[in-house]
């Protein structure tokens, strides 16, 4: 990919007998997007007036998904679980008592629809394409916004045989070693 632009650049410049410029770049999003993926369970539902649905997860946005608060990136969302049932529009908000800590979604074309839960269900939802740096504001094992324990992190991989196989590479982040961090 990264030859191809230069030879472009490079093309565009003779043709307009233009000196080579020095470029720098980062194509992070571009060669590490799909390798990481968010997973949230719905903690709660709310209603907001009579015709918002707020569906609460069990994390925050600005802690585990900062591109979306910071830069209002989008991620593909799916519904993990509960595929077979009737699907309504809701609102996705953090734990956080932060006003910023909600999926964006103010246009029609990014409205959210997932499944409706029936009593005692968990909904799990899914960010997918989240990159592999997500956590890069508080770092990894830090200290993060409004004190949310960085999340267990998982690696999955899949062998030449088309095998799945999943390893734990970090436990959630416990209470303790957050205070630890403090200084306490």
């Amino acid at each position: 990919m990264a030859d191809e632009i230069i030879r472009q650049i490079k093309s565009a410049c003779v043709q307009r007998d233009v000196p080579e410029p020095h470029i720098m770049t980062e194509f992070g999003s571009f060669t590490v997007g799909e390798s990481g993926a968010v997973l949230y369970s719905v903690a709660a539902q709310k209603k907001q007036n009579d015709n918002e649905l707020w569906n609460m997860i069990d994390s925050s946005f600005i802690t585990t998904l900062p591109d979306t608060w910071g830069i209002k990136q989008r991620f593909i969302l799916l519904a993990i679980n509960h595929w077979d049932g009737d699907f309504h529009r809701v609102n996705l908000g953090g734990i956080t008592c932060d006003s910023d800590d909600y999926y964006i979604m103010e246009s029609v074309r990014n409205r959210v629809f997932l499944p409706k839960l029936r009593e005692g269900e968990t909904q799990y939802l899914g960010f997918f394409h989240t990159g592999a740096y997500q956590e890069s504001l508080g770092g990894y094992g830090g200290i993060q916004h409004c004190l949310i324990p960085a999340p267990k992190h998982v690696i999955i991989d899949r062998d030449e045989d088309g095998k799945v196989s999943t390893r734990l590479f970090a436990k959630e982040q416990s209470a303790k070693s957050m205070m630890k961090i403090l200084g306490y």
